[in-house]
């Protein structure tokens, strides 16, 4: 019973970690050879970047509020942005 419980649990990990994978490999694929400008104001700075299902989320700090950029790496186009309410 004991060995059984080992092998389930290797066999667990062993799929969530294939599985991260190969979410992780769509974003990679479409990074390569990416130049891409975000056209925000002077001032702006990226404070942080977070891959989301082959897109990109990029958390941009500008002068007049913070705001998440949605981005799609393989068309190098920007899909939306997330504000907070005024």
């Amino acid at each position: 019973m004991g060995v059984l419980i080992v092998v389930a649990t290797v066999a667990l990990v062993v799929l969530v970690i294939q599985r991260m994978n190969r979410a992780a490999q769509g974003v990679d694929t479409a990074l390569t050879n990416t130049n891409l400008a975000l056209k925000q104001p002077p001032g702006s700075r990226i404070a942080g970047i977070a891959a989301l299902e082959g897109q990109l989320a990029i958390w941009v700090e500008r002068p007049d509020g913070g705001r998440v950029l949605l981005v799609d790496p393989a068309s190098q186009r920007q899909l939306g942005e997330i504000r907070l309410g005024e």
